[in-house]
């Protein structure tokens, strides 16, 4: 999950928070995708042999484990036998009730893939060429040049492909050279995965640092994503973190919930099965199953010999009503189809309601007859309209 930093006049950290994608983001995302795919064909086509390329490989079925049995603890089913069964399994896994059900098992889905590289197409043979991730058989980087150096290269061989230029002018290499050149942008876009993700690390220590335990900001809405012999691992939506919350401490005494779900530690017992962590005491027994909510404390735990990094503690085996009522505030917020509908329904009110009665007047009876059948396309029916009222919608406040 990304985390976006807000900063305070005296750039303290004011709030971290987890960014929330648009409805617009998809769609544009869908027409870069399409882009990067029609380019990766045209490309691939002029040069068979040395043309760069994304690879998503197939991922191991054992790396699912995870995935399919946290949607069986909710009664789904996930099938993973191709990207398309997989992609409609977890359209199907939906809990109206708790939003987050669906974006931890796309979360799990994710971790359970490799990741995709950028390739040579002489350093491959053709039946590895496909990408698994978006289920297409030719994908490339084209739309960021500005971010991206893979994007140059597919900028210089698309050149070259389209006759613009020349294949030396535009700078296309040998198949070994753009192997050589392509593995090193995989090390160097693997090496600023692991920055971001240090670098969000530290922002998160900085944030928690100085606050004190008992601050409303530390107390959080927690949800089960998986089982351990000793705990869970639990993710918090509020700030879009991940990690494991001990059922056990370093005594050996195990949590016991009380009847107003507040916890204490008493010894006991944890056994694991398939779909839950129980932990029995003499007082009782309490089980914890994945997608359970509880409430739990954020805190730094500081180290001479690690970095330092966030801890969780159960307060209670119930959810945190703030951030429960946030995140279904959140989930509320409509489709992209709904968003498409809407923008053209409000682009086609606006354009018909004073003119059509004048126009038709003016024109004579036949007029809109004439204009259905050779008339030009309205803004609000094209994909450059639609996108335009798109962009005017991101740019707005609100």
């Amino acid at each position: 999950v990304e985390v976006q930093v807000q900063l305070g006049d005296s750039k303290e950290i004011e709030k971290l928070v987890p960014k929330q994608p648009l409805a617009v983001h998809e769609t544009v995302a869908e027409c870069m995708i399409f882009a990067n795919h029609w380019v990766a064909k045209r490309i691939a086509e002029a040069f068979p042999n040395n043309a760069m390329l994304r690879h998503h490989p197939l991922p191991r079925q054992e790396h699912f484990e995870s995935l399919v049995g946290c949607a069986k603890a909710q009664g789904f089913n996930i099938d993973t036998s191709s990207n398309k069964a997989l992609a409609e399994s977890l359209d199907k896994c939906v809990n109206k009730n708790d939003p987050v059900v669906n974006k931890l098992l796309r979360s799990l889905a994710t971790q359970a893939m490799s990741n995709a590289q950028y390739f040579s197409t002489g350093s491959l043979p053709r039946d590895q060429y496909f990408h698994y991730g978006l289920a297409l058989d030719l994908y490339t980087h084209f739309t960021s040049p500005i971010r991206r150096y893979a994007d140059v290269i597919v900028h210089r061989l698309l050149l070259a492909a389209i006759g613009v230029e020349d294949e030396r002018s535009a700078g296309v290499i040998k198949n070994q050279d753009l192997e050589e050149l392509s593995q090193h942008i995989n090390n160097r876009n693997r090496a600023a995965q692991h920055a971001q993700r240090a670098s969000t690390e530290l922002f998160q220590a900085l944030y928690f640092k100085d606050k004190d335990p008992e601050d409303e900001c530390c107390m959080a809405d927690a949800v089960i994503f998986s089982l351990r012999t000793n705990g869970v691992l639990v993710f918090v939506p509020k700030y879009g973190v991940k990690g494991p919350l001990h059922l056990k401490d370093k005594d050996g005494l195990v949590v016991f919930v009380e009847k107003d779900g507040t916890v204490s530690h008493t010894s006991g017992t944890l056994t694991r099965n398939e779909f839950e962590v129980v932990a029995r005491s003499t007082r009782g027994s309490t089980a914890f199953r994945p997608f359970q909510h509880l409430t739990v404390r954020l805190s730094l735990q500081k180290s001479h010999a690690h970095p330092q990094s966030l801890t969780f503690t159960l307060v209670a085996a119930k959810p945190y009503k703030p951030d429960l009522e946030r995140v279904k505030g959140e989930s509320s917020t409509p489709a992209r189809t709904d968003v498409v509908k809407e923008v053209q329904s409000s682009s086609t009110e606006t354009s018909t309601s004073g003119s059509s009665r004048d126009t038709t007047t003016a024109m004579g009876s036949e007029f809109p007859e004439l204009l259905c059948e050779y008339g030009q396309s309205r803004s609000c029916d094209t994909l450059y309209g639609l996108m335009e009222v798109f962009r005017e919608m991101s740019l707005a406040e609100v």
